[in-house]
């Protein structure tokens, strides 16, 4: 997430009257359910097309996007706020004399949705002046009338706020009831009404579901005033309400008993064995600084994944387009020509639009390209980038990764990062068999604070929950951990990855790039694994 976004989303927890633009308007709760009719977005669509190409686009693409979001935020025994918006609008894409124009409007009539279509074919003349190089975009076939919806069993839109209200004070009770001084816990729902039409012939109706129900429990030592707090192991999913049913097969226990979830998640089961972890932290041991063989469970290594992999695989950041938030890429061209040693021989990185369950799977982009999977890293070596239509050319690409994505209507599309995930282990490997020949080791559990440098070269990780590893072990919990990483070396000590059954999403519901800024959803899955020789640090060392 953004830090403006968390400090928005934190104001409406408080009780904000002013909503972040980016939201919309806000409305009634059952207005959540309802729907644009896909004849009205078809004749809007056509008018902007035959408006742009008349006015000499070449090109066109028509994005219309009702985007609905619903926060239920709540801390102990009070709601502190229910949020529900909608943002409806179309934007207009093409290309005139070589070069892109973009214009949008919330007008759905006619005449508004010409006068940006002609708007953007102005703004597309006026920098096609100034262009050096044509546009060129790498085909892809029209897919006529189709649709797509995210396969739910449960709209979550469609719970009543009461449900949803007391599930979470059901929680914080429950939390509270083991030992927790402080309780938040909130949910997060997105639907992403989306339509896509486009010169290539192409009419795509798209239904997005997301979500997400993260929590913080805190625990304080009153004597001492020191406190201590456990974040919750949920994963922001790609799912309907379903997720929060807590099925048994959804959970995955560790060999030190504690309980992580993958497509099912019982947050009241979380809560209590948060606020029990919360505790323990208080008179956990501080680490000892040193190098550690490190074995990550998949809800912490989807952050390293995302940080070290993902983002410096987006073409446009390697080709020094892309430099905000974090930078550029260290991952140059020449290291993709020279098929570098990006990680160990048990190290395969793919990314995937169509993973069931993951934040950004869709059927097609907003680019109109069908979504896939391809492999980005195999036995360690880098053999590819993340690229859209007018970046495949560079790389000598026939077609689009179909991984372009707007937050809003109002935004232009660009290069998004796919689900990037690191695969399992092809032979039987459990968490429990990877620890026994591990003398010196630190388990960690759960995503923590991070920092990354502007290249992303060197990093450094911390987490929720850390155990030592001893003789083949686990042991008690330990504090203050960190580890840092140059990357490539980093991937370079993966020395064993769990099998498919250990296999499990996590991922970032507000994933921030571009300027200005914009948000997106991506999952990054994982087995367990296991690193050899990092360094960890001690974070509550004073160096005064």
């Amino acid at each position: 997430m953004q830090r403006r976004d968390f400090l928005a989303l934190s104001g409406l927890g408080l009780g904000g009257l002013v909503l972040p633009t980016w939201l919309g308007k806000a409305i009634a709760a059952e207005e959540l359910t309802t729907t644009l009719d896909v004849g009205m977005k078809k004749t809007l669509a056509d008018v902007a097309i035959n408006t742009a190409t008349g006015d000499g686009a070449s090109y066109c693409d028509v994005r219309i996007g009702r985007y609905l979001r619903q926060f239920v935020i709540t801390r102990e025994d009070k709601v502190q706020n229910v949020v529900n918006t909608e943002s409806t609008g179309v934007g207009v894409r093409v290309i005139a004399g070589g070069s892109w124009g973009f214009a949008a409007t919330n007008t759905l009539t006619a005449d508004g949705v010409a006068q940006a279509a002609r708007q953007a074919v102005a703004i597309a003349k006026a920098n096609a002046r100034i262009q050096h190089e044509p546009v060129q975009l790498a085909p892809t076939p029209g897919v006529g009338e189709v649709s797509w919806r995210t396969p739910i069993r449960r709209n979550a839109m469609e719970v009543p706020i009461k449900d949803k209200v007391d599930l979470l004070l059901g929680v914080n009770a429950a939390a509270m009831g083991a030992g927790a001084s402080f309780v938040n816990s909130m949910l997060f729902l997105v639907n992403e009404q989306k339509y896509f039409a486009s010169t290539d012939g192409s009419y795509i109706d798209q239904d997005v579901h997301r979500i997400w129900a993260p929590m913080t429990v805190t625990a304080i030592d009153k004597d001492s005033g020191k406190f201590r707090t456990r974040d919750g192991l949920s994963s922001p999913m790609g799912m309907g309400f379903e997720y929060l049913d807590g099925a048994a097969s959804g959970k995955v226990v560790s060999p030190n008993g504690v309980v992580n979830y993958g497509s099912s998640y019982d947050m009241r089961e979380d809560a209590i064995a948060a606020a029990k972890h919360a505790r323990e932290k208080l008179k956990a041991p501080s680490v000892k600084p040193g190098r550690y063989d490190l074995v990550l469970d998949p809800s912490h290594t989807w952050l390293t994944i995302h940080e070290s992999i993902g983002h410096p695989l987006e073409l446009d950041r390697v080709l020094g387009y892309e430099a905000n938030y974090a930078g550029t890429s260290f991952a140059t061209l020449d290291k993709r020509e020279q098929r570098f040693q990006y990680g160990s021989d048990k190290v395969n990185v793919f990314a995937d639009k169509t993973q069931p369950g993951s934040l950004g799977a869709v059927g097609y982009d907003d680019e109109g390209v069908k979504c896939k999977r391809w492999n980005l890293i195999e036995a360690g070596k880098l053999v590819d980038y993340q690229t859209i239509r007018d970046q495949a050319h560079i790389l000598g690409k026939n077609e689009s990764d179909g991984c372009c994505y707007a937050d809003s209507w109002s935004s232009v599309q660009f290069q998004r990062m796919a689900n990037v995930s690191l695969a399992a282990g092809k032979d039987t490997l459990s968490v429990a068999d990877m620890v026994k020949d591990v003398e010196n080791g630190i388990y960690i559990i759960g995503d923590g604070s991070f920092s990354i440098d502007q290249q992303r070269y060197n990093a450094q990780f911390g987490g929720q929950l850390f155990y030592e590893i001893k003789n083949g072990e686990i042991a008690g919990m330990i504090e203050d951990v960190a580890y840092q990483i140059r990357t490539p070396e980093f991937w370079n000590a993966c020395v064993a990855i769990c099998d498919e059954s250990d296999y499990r999403l996590g991922g970032s519901f507000f994933d921030g790039k571009g300027q200005p800024g914009q948000v997106s959803a991506v999952s990054h899955g994982s087995a367990t694994a296991r690193f050899n020789g990092i360094n960890v640090i001690n974070t509550a060392r004073s160096l005064g």
